[in-house]
């Protein structure tokens, strides 16, 4: 008899059976308030209509087509419809299956062009499981510990956490900028350092949203020393944050995009974004993979596209991700528990701490599960499992919106009483 991994622990007991917009179903039939997207992929709900509608007539035509070996119609669609809102620039696209494997694809193809070896990240990331994308993930030791000698290059440089430093946006910025100047003349000369690698919200990092001054500050020092910036918007992208890329609350533009979850409602598929002149320094034979850019999963990306563009859900995730966001000040207002909140659109997050300021995870277990018992779902995040995360779908109403705000609101009550 076979059984799943003891290692695969659910974050929910949730036997799931079916999903409609923003609404799980349990095999006994109960309705759960779905505010976890698959972790942030369902942008446009469970079994969309129109994503549906697409993917079941892809299938009945052609499922897999190997884009190395045959050329097939979704994909060179999707390049095409993805050109209309990727930034500036980037013209060329690399398809894979996950965020990690496209984050591997970002680091080989950042060394090829640079002639350059070292990776710079920032404390607090999440850039994949897999070997390459393990070294540059520092969100917590559970990913990276016990799998040694990790890939070497990978430098670390801090990320400007202003509720963990105690300080002011501004000055958490200015900091984080020193730091990454004196590791650059210490530990990663620039001359060495091929890429810096930064998520616009660090995702399993805390929900902690880049300064805008800091991403600026990443590109004046990318183009000082020919460096390149590469957003990992495999969380943030396809409207999750109110614009449609999360780097967009600033003015700082990337060398390499990667994106992933959200784009293909719930179908594998990744991709890397990038200028065809930087594209084409990688070396030949380094870009390819068995199922990368899959017709079924290109069609309902196709679809994830125009329902976002139709229903206007970059615009939805800004107005509800505000009302999200007041809602839950209010709670915090209430529990002296909770010592932040923050986030940008749909995705936000409550942190825990103890009177003595310490992360208090404890807390934070015990809202998650009694939000889970009045069915909502919720998952935590941060590297000490403090933090709350909401990432609804991107259809969310002000009234789902309502609800799931009185359902934190009994479970926050819950917990510290």
């Amino acid at each position: 008899m076979a059984t799943l991994s003891p290692l695969l622990k659910q974050a929910t007991p949730v036997l799931a059976e079916r999903g409609e917009g923003v609404y799980l179903y349990d095999t006994a039939g109960r309705r759960h308030l779905d505010f976890t997207a698959g972790i942030g992929v369902t942008n446009t709900g469970h079994c969309h209509p129109r994503v549906v509608e697409a993917a079941q007539k892809q299938v009945g035509t052609l499922i897999h087509g190997q884009y190395t070996t045959v050329m097939h119609e979704p994909l060179l669609r999707l390049v095409d419809a993805l050109g209309e809102v990727l930034p500036d620039g980037l013209d060329s696209l690399f398809f894979l299956n996950s965020g990690s494997e496209a984050v591997e694809a970002s680091i080989r193809l950042a060394r090829h062009a640079t002639g350059r070896q070292n990776i710079v990240v920032f404390h607090g990331s999440f850039h994949g499981r897999t070997m390459g994308a393990a070294a540059l993930t520092t969100a917590g030791t559970k990913f990276r510990a016990g799998i040694g000698p990790l890939m070497p290059g990978a430098a670390i440089a801090p990320f400007p956490q202003a509720y963990r430093y105690g300080w002011d946006e501004e000055e958490a910025t200015r900091f984080a900028l020193r730091e990454l100047d004196y590791l650059l003349v210490t530990a990663s000369p620039a001359s060495d350092t091929a890429a810096f690698v930064v998520e616009p919200v660090l995702g399993e990092g805390g929900y902690i949203p880049a300064p805008p001054g800091f991403l600026e500050g990443l590109r004046e020092r990318a183009d000082r020393h020919g460096i390149l910036l590469i957003m990992d918007e495999v969380q943030t992208g396809f409207g999750r944050t109110g614009r449609f890329w999360g780097h967009e609350h600033s003015a700082a533009r990337p060398d390499v995009l990667i994106t992933a979850k959200g784009l293909a409602s719930g179908f594998p598929l990744s991709a890397i974004a990038a200028p065809t002149a930087l594209m084409e320094k990688a070396r030949p034979g380094s870009q390819g993979g068995t199922y990368g850019g899959n017709a079924v999963a290109c069609a309902a990306a196709l679809a994830t596209l125009q329902v976002i563009a139709d229903e206007d859900l970059v615009g939805n995730a800004a107005r509800q991700g505000a009302r999200l966001n007041d809602g839950l000040r209010k709670v915090a207002a209430d529990h002296p528990e909770i010592g932040d909140v923050r986030g940008l659109g749909l995705m936000q997050a409550s942190e825990f701490t103890a009177p003595d300021g310490e992360p208090d995870a404890a807390a934070a277990a015990r809202a998650h599960k009694a939000a889970t018992d009045h069915g909502l779902l919720l998952l935590t995040c941060g590297a000490y499992g403090n933090v709350v995360r909401m990432i609804p779908p991107l259809i969310v109403t002000e009234a789902q919106i309502d609800d799931a705000l009185g359902l934190w609101a009994r479970a926050v009550a819950e917990a510290v009483a």
